[in-house]
């Protein structure tokens, strides 16, 4: 699959889509509180884009998904389901806490794709719960550095393997403890839901090319011990860390610029500017 150049009519639905997509991280925050399910966080989701924004939440019955946003707590790294109670997975290689009840004390990454017109934005964010520790505060704030870091090295010209490179550099300059997933990736976005290319988020030599009119995301998991990562057998989505130590995750939707990027999933409460002038 080739990589897709967004034409003036394109970029202004994704856009639309960005914007709509940052809307509902926006619109759930106050929802997210002790005691909450994060069912009932997934049902107000649901409702606010098919109801307010008359659009579609991507992830619903994508690849049989059966939620409309993902919602990953503590140390669940991505792809958690939302659910009505906690829960304890028994596999082959071990137990595990699904958990869905929001606790004091917890962190929950709140992933959100919405479909407007046919075009997608996707974004993600870190919010606490309650009284958050400062090892846990330091690693959402982390993840996000990376993030923003990343962020900082998109213009035509680039190389996607720039971005993973300095995401590396980065978080080994700033702790031995945290690592980065590499199971997972960024990738393209467009009028599909993940489209070429992919954006690692270690050291690596892709050597493609960023060009005007490109879209992707860049969405690094930090994890605050080991990297690997365990999926869930028996739902096959949920993703928690090898070691049960917390993640965290950040993501935006960006389009390559004449000589940076625009932040297309940009909130109202970042102090980065929409438009990136990085060349």
């Amino acid at each position: 699959m080739s990589i897709k150049i967004k034409t003036a009519e394109e970029i202004e639905k994704m856009r639309v889509a960005g914007r709509l997509a940052a809307d509902v991280l926006e619109m759930i925050e106050p929802h997210v509180k002790a005691g909450v399910t994060t069912e009932e966080l997934d049902q107000i989701c649901h409702d606010y884009i098919t109801q307010v924004q008359q659009a579609i939440p991507a992830p619903l019955n994508y690849h049989g998904f059966p939620k409309s946003v993902c919602t990953s707590i503590n140390h669940v790294v991505c792809h958690g389901i939302p659910a009505s109670a906690d829960e304890i997975v028994v596999e082959a290689n071990g137990k595990y806490n699904k958990p869905a009840i929001l606790k004091d004390g917890d962190i929950i990454n709140i992933d959100v794709t919405v479909i407007k017109d046919g075009y997608h934005g996707d974004t993600s964010k870190m919010f606490e719960v309650g009284e958050v520790s400062l090892e846990d505060k330091r690693l959402c704030r982390v993840a996000q550095e990376s993030l923003y870091l990343a962020i900082k090295k998109v213009k035509p010209g680039a190389k996607i393997g720039d971005l993973g490179t300095a995401i590396q550099k980065f978080i080994k300059a700033g702790s031995s403890r945290f690592s980065i997933v590499k199971d997972y990736c960024g990738h393209g976005i467009g009028n599909e839901f993940h489209e070429e290319p992919q954006v690692v988020h270690y050291k690596n030599s892709d050597r493609t090319v960023m060009k005007e009119g490109m879209c992707f995301t860049i969405e690094p998991m930090i994890n605050a011990g080991k990297f690997s990562c365990e999926s869930d057998e028996q739902d096959g989505w949920t993703v928690y860390t090898v070691d049960g130590k917390k993640s965290a995750q950040w993501e935006h939707t960006l389009l390559v610029t004449k000589d940076g990027c625009e932040i297309l999933t940009l909130r109202k409460e970042e102090t980065l500017p929409r438009l990136m002038h990085n060349a």
